[in-house]
């Protein structure tokens, strides 16, 4: 089996730049990777992801909303995830069922006991081996990912999350931050306000501890 790693945090904390220089990083050491995300990882994620994550037609409510994500991830995890494993392979996953715990949950009010049954129940109760969250206060997240999508054009901005207000995104931040405290060995909780090397270094140390153990 090989070793399955999520990367999560708040919107802008870095965590997709990190986890591609991750997976550049085990490349060029030669270490079977796959990387992937959620929503997404599959054509019927990427389908759903495009629904969810940009402003559009659609109003969600909060139940649509978990249902969505988690059907994404149902198929996320035996068409592409779990065949990796079984392969040997290191799964890098920028976002999993932590997400929804935060999100769906936390944030949005929703029974956490029912997602995490859900969670358990689409995923066949597969749980990463380590999970690396960067933490950041979240007006600095924020300002860093609406300028970013300022920058795109309007057909790639994904930014339905960035336009909650402040309240929203603290919740969320507060939820990892509990998740974290609950599963201390699994998680590795990074300090996100750090330069994009020193943030890579410490990514390393962390998965190169793992693929020890």
């Amino acid at each position: 089996m090989g070793l399955f790693v999520t990367f999560e945090g708040i919107e802008g904390c870095g965590k997709t730049t990190q986890i591609l220089l991750a997976a550049d990083y085990l490349a060029k050491r030669g270490i079977p990777c796959l990387r992937t995300e959620e929503p997404g990882g599959t054509t019927l994620g990427r389908k759903l992801r495009e629904m969810l994550l940009n402003r559009g037609p659609f109003i969600f409510y909060p139940e649509t909303e978990l249902l969505l994500f988690t059907a994404a991830r149902a198929q996320h995890v035996r068409e592409v995830i779990l065949p990796a494993l079984e392969e040997g392979k290191v799964v890098l996953c920028d976002r999993f069922a932590d997400a929804t715990l935060v999100y769906q949950g936390y944030a949005r009010g929703l029974d956490i006991e029912a997602i995490r049954f859900l969670n358990a129940f689409v995923t066949n109760s597969l749980k990463p081996d380590l999970t690396i969250l960067f933490d950041l206060p979240v007006e600095v997240g924020l300002n860093r990912a609406r300028e970013r999508i300022a920058r795109l054009n309007l057909a790639s901005r994904e930014d339905r999350f960035e336009e909650e207000d402040l309240a929203f995104h603290k919740k969320i931040r507060e939820g990892y931050l509990l998740l974290a405290h609950q599963e201390k060995d699994r998680f590795r909780v990074i300090d996100a306000a750090g330069s994009i090397a020193n943030l890579q270094d410490t990514v390393r140390f962390h998965l190169d501890s793992a693929l020890r153990e």
